[in-house]
């Protein structure tokens, strides 16, 4: 029989356990011995962040963003919680699409800085464990590029590096070579003079598309991922990844026409055809797995951390599908999900947010990992899209499902468009058009300067202009501002990206539901973890639900974990779970109350039940009262 002393002990022991449960923090776990690693890769519940350099941080005071100011800036995305970042291109450019027309692949644009100013970021990067992503431009080069020099002399290394051709003959009159329509407006033929033939851009004329039926081609853009592989970058973001091919020219070697989109009238608009011939061919895929290839080589060679493809398309969901690999062939890790851009307008029910976070979920391959998105530099800022009311809702809703998020610089403030004139416009898809028309093509309003601080030019540069406008809200919109809100957008951003780390969150079951037209709910639980919920009213009306209608095996009560202004709850408040009144507009994230104790022993989970605990201090205090 075990001594009283002995007893006495353990009763210690049990309160002592007890006490710990009782503390403020529900969330509180006890680890008797060091937590095992991640079961996950870094990037698979990543948060990524882009940043538009141009329009990051400026510190040389040209009134343009560059590398310097970059570097200098890491400490606010360590400061977010950021795991990697993605820099739009830095490479060197003539700048006819601000950076998009790469004349070399693997040099600094001098606008953003030297080789050696990004071997200090890199560094900077290192020191702060942010993982820096550079943007991989396959389609195109620069027309100043040496490659497409050489290729327009004829020069027989290079003569086949662009795609080519005479042109047909249209009652005795040279004539381009197919019907296709650039991107940005008009034939995406252009008439060479030095070769005298005709070469594909499927973007603005100084943007003149490789050659991918080239081995040579494939194995050049091969080797400038290597390049910057070698720096220590970590992965890869790629630009428009569809268009890299193009239907190749029948046995006349003669290109197809492209059949019309009848409810478009002007034949100079990339709508006025059906693309089945320039983008989405079947080769575009395996050449994504050929990168991957290369990524994957690469590591295995230099070891560490897995290097990632990020991919940019807009093609259908059963083909974007593709790019995550087959039965064979690994892809790309994260194919961008972008349809909570092209899927959810202003006015998009809970329904309609529901059915297009299944989308995603539904058509994803096994074992590959989901990814959501709500902007960049080529889309109207969420902000002003969907509203400034719901930026941290669309947050926390990002936040909260499985995966990696990726967020463009910007909306963690809720920086919204700007307006821009005609006289201050300079985005090329815009310019291509005219005063009459340009708004809906430009793409200047989402990338105008990082809001820093109320001081000058929002304290992004000290230039006397800036290359485009200053947003006028900037004074109340800004970091510094920010900071000292503790509901504003950038502390409930910076919650989020901390409640990430919790092991529901990134390896938990997913549930999406619409409980009526207005509320949308994600739960996330785990066996031996806490339930999570996110609920979100996405209209204007006040709105009670019973989650325990529509969850199984909720507790009568859970615990407030984040909330926004929009709400009269604090964290840390219990809620009721059959009748939760959510006020307009208002989200919040609620948990369960810990039931476990969670330690590890020999490197391995166990769980001990509170309710245990209880059981054997009650049968302690009854041996004792007989003693």
């Amino acid at each position: 029989m075990l001594s009283l002393q002995l007893l006495a002990a353990l009763l210690l022991l049990l309160l002592g356990l007890s006490s710990l449960q009782a503390q403020p923090y529900p969330n509180y776990h006890a680890y008797f011995t060091a937590a095992p690693k991640s079961e996950l890769k870094w990037w698979q519940t990543g948060a990524f962040y882009q940043i538009y350099p141009r329009s990051f941080k400026d510190s040389n005071g040209d009134g343009v963003g560059d590398l310097n100011g970059i570097a200098a800036s890491l400490p606010y995305l360590k400061e977010l919680g950021v795991t990697a970042t993605w820099l739009s291109p830095i490479f060197t450019s003539p700048m006819a699409d601000f950076g998009y027309d790469i004349a070399n692949f693997t040099e600094i644009a001098p606008i953003f800085g030297s080789m050696a100013d990004f071997e200090q970021l890199m560094s900077v990067a290192k020191q702060l464990d942010i993982k820096i992503i550079l943007d991989f431009v396959p389609n195109h080069s620069s027309d100043e590029c040496d490659w497409f020099k050489r290729s327009a002399a004829g020069e027989p290394e290079y003569k086949d590096f662009y795609v080519w051709h005479p042109g047909r003959m249209v009652n005795g009159k040279r004539m381009p070579p197919s019907n296709w329509v650039s991107v940005f407006r008009g034939s995406a033929w252009a008439w060479h003079e030095g070769r005298q033939e005709y070469y594909l851009h499927q973007f603005v004329k100084k943007q003149p598309d490789l050659n991918y039926r080239n081995p040579k081609v494939r194995e050049a853009m091969n080797n400038v991922l290597r390049f910057w592989l070698a720096k220590g970058v970590f992965g890869f973001r790629i630009d428009a990844v569809p268009h890299v091919f193009e239907l190749a020219p029948d046995a006349q070697l003669q290109y197809r026409d492209e059949p019309r989109n009848e409810w478009v009238n002007d034949p100079d608009d990339y709508g006025y055809l059906q693309h089945i011939y320039t983008v989405d061919q079947p080769e575009t895929i395996n050449l994504v797995y050929e990168w991957r290839a290369v990524l994957d080589e690469f590591s295995q060679q230099q070891g560490g951390e897995e290097r990632i493809l990020l991919a940019e398309t807009y093609s259908p969901i059963d083909i974007v599908m593709q790019y995550y690999g087959n039965a064979t062939a690994e892809g790309a890790q994260l194919p961008f999900n972008f349809l909570l851009i092209s899927d959810i307008n202003n006015s998009s029910n809970a329904e309609a947010y529901a059915q297009t976070v299944l989308k995603w979920l539904q058509h994803m391959p096994k074992n590959r990992t989901a990814n959501w998105v709500l902007g960049n530099h080529d889309q109207p800022r969420v902000a002003s899209r969907l509203g400034t009311d719901r930026v941290n809702m669309l947050h926390m809703l990002t936040a909260t499902l499985p995966g990696a998020m990726v967020s463009y610089q910007g909306e963690e403030l809720g920086m919204t468009n700007v307006w821009i004139s005609w006289q201050d416009t300079v985005d090329p898809s815009a310019c291509n058009s005219n005063s009459s028309i340009y708004e809906r093509f430009t793409r200047d309003p989402e990338r105008t300067p990082f809001q820093w601080s109320a001081s000058t030019d929002a304290g992004f540069s000290n230039a006397s202009k800036t290359w485009l406008p200053i947003a006028p809200n900037y004074r109340q919109l800004n970091v510094e501002q920010q900071r000292g809100q503790p509901l504003s957008h950038l502390n409930i951003y910076k919650q989020l990206l901390q409640l990430r780390k919790e092991r529901t969150l990134q390896l938990g079951e997913t549930e999406v539901k619409a409980l009526n037209g207005a509320v949308l709910a994600v739960k996330r639980s785990h066996p031996q973890d806490l339930t999570y919920l996110t609920l979100l009213n996405i209209f204007d009306g006040t709105e009670t639900v019973n989650l325990k209608e529509h969850f199984k095996q909720l507790a009568d009560q859970m615990q407030v974990v984040v909330v926004t202004e929009k709400s009269k709850l604090k964290v840390g408040d219990l809620i009721n779970t059959t009748a939760l009144q959510l006020l307009p507009k208002e989200s919040l994230i609620v948990r369960t109350a810990s039931t476990y104790y969670t330690y590890y022993t020999n490197g391995e989970q166990r769980l001990l039940p509170v309710l245990l605990n209880y059981l054997l201090l009650a049968q302690v205090a009854l041996y004792l009262s007989h003693r």
